[in-house]
């Protein structure tokens, strides 16, 4: 009996030895989640009696994993993704249940397809945008896919509307169209010629873009006719440099007692911007006819204030070319392109699980859904019990050397006083043996 007891110390010894030396040899891998050796005592049990009172040995009862946090490293690369709580990347992989592996290791790449993966191929799982090619974040969240990045440039975008926000001085003095105070306002139709500045109050430019992406400078006219009252002029340059009319003529800007914008009288609003014939050969690039609409209803007119344009805002740009992408805390991934613009492009998908120390081991730092772990739930980052994302980022093994050096420390005693046991079970025999 004795040297059974001590056969089992000496087996759960070197189990605990086991697991120890893997956790030292996985401390700098990344996203490792180090294990535990958990043992129980044996009793020999009796058929007549229902107490086991003999302990006869120990027993290893499981190697459980330990899914505390790691340290968080910092790195230089955008797509180095770390956890900061619960949760597990999802990837595909046909070595899973329905082709889904799980895994805290964050270093992800992109593949000559453009398609996220880790280092070993696997595709790292997002949300899709409800909006393709935009910057609305919203996503759909019924459905994973594979996250892909594009590697071409964005193609421009005509400008179509217009957001305008000015402020008129009241104290303007009123142009009745005669000399003085002013001549009538009128636009040039000779090209080395232009707008008379005597008529009209004051004037702002800002850009636009036609089809082809090449910026377009609209200068806008304001007439003070009569107390809150403004006419409302637009134009802007043909190939020949001449200041065209594209806002259909005269348009009226009324303002209330109070300063505001009435959007009720103003006509039009917001005012129709057409560009005709002249942004088409023989301009210098050929591009389509162009036409936008200006909305004022955020415009204002004080006294003693002057004449300001304090913000524009147009849903035109010009071409771009792909110079990075981001990660939000959230996993929303963004491209970031050289004409400042962005496209959301999915957000990364998360998993939980209500017992992750009942996840299969599958190597090269995956998981698989098992019976113990439960079913996956999915969610993005940030939703119930699971973390954030945090992007440059890496989260090492959660080994801690010190303690993993005293566990060996301890079970290498362990070993060598099961094997003394055995050595004295030895002795004892021999004795009896040597009794004449």
């Amino acid at each position: 009996m004795s040297f059974s007891i001590g056969l089992s110390g000496l087996q759960a010894a070197a189990k605990d030895l086991e697991v120890t030396g893997n956790n030292v040899a996985n401390s700098g891998t990344i996203g490792f989640k180090k294990s535990r050796a958990e043992f129980a005592d044996i009793y020999a049990s009796s058929f007549y009696t229902c107490v086991n009172k003999s302990a006869v040995g120990v027993r290893l009862d499981a190697v459980t994993q330990q899914f505390s946090q790691g340290n968080v490293e910092l790195t230089d690369n955008t797509l180095d993704l770390a956890i900061n709580g619960e949760g597990f990347f999802v990837l595909n992989s046909e070595a899973g249940q329905d082709g889904k592996v799980y895994t805290r290791n964050g270093a992800f790449q992109v593949d000559r397809d453009g398609y996220v993966v880790n280092s070993s191929g696997q595709r790292l799982q997002a949300y899709p945008p409800t909006t393709p090619n935009s910057a609305v974040s919203a996503f759909d969240t019924g459905k994973l896919e594979d996250i892909q990045l594009p590697l071409d440039n964005m193609a421009p975008k005509a400008t179509t509307e217009v957001e305008l926000q000015v402020n008129l001085n009241s104290d303007e003095t009123v142009i009745t169209g005669t000399t003085p105070p002013g001549p009538a306002f009128a636009f040039p139709t000779a090209p080395a010629t232009d707008v008379d500045p005597t008529s009209y109050n004051w004037s702002t430019t800002y850009q636009v873009y036609d089809s082809l992406g090449k910026p377009r400078d609209v200068t806008m006219y304001f007439v003070k006719t009569a107390p809150d009252n403004w006419a409302v002029h637009v134009g802007m340059r043909d190939s020949a440099g001449v200041m065209q009319d594209v806002g259909g003529g005269t348009n009226t800007a009324i303002f209330t007692a109070a300063g505001v914008f009435d959007t009720a009288t103003s006509t039009p609003n917001p005012i129709a911007v057409s560009v005709g014939p002249f942004l088409t050969p023989p301009d210098d690039n050929g591009a389509g006819a162009l036409a936008f609409s200006i909305d004022m209803s955020n415009s204002t007119q004080y006294h003693n204030s002057r004449n300001n344009l304090n913000d524009v805002t147009q849903d035109g740009y010009t071409s771009g070319t792909l110079s990075g992408f981001d990660v939000d805390a959230d996993g929303a991934i963004f491209s970031r392109y050289s004409n400042g613009k962005s496209y959301v492009l999915g957000q990364v998908a998360m998993a939980n699980f209500k017992n992750p120390q009942g996840l299969q081991q599958l190597g090269d730092n995956n998981w698989g859904e098992s019976y113990n772990s439960g079913e996956p739930i999915y969610a993005a980052a940030g939703d119930g019990r699971l973390g954030s994302i945090q992007s440059c980022a890496l989260e090492n093994s959660n080994v801690d050397l010190s303690q993993e050096l005293v566990n060996m420390i301890t079970a290498q005693r362990n070993y060598e006083a099961n094997a003394k046991t055995i050595s004295t079970s030895d002795q004892m025999t021999q004795t009896i043996l040597n009794i004449r």
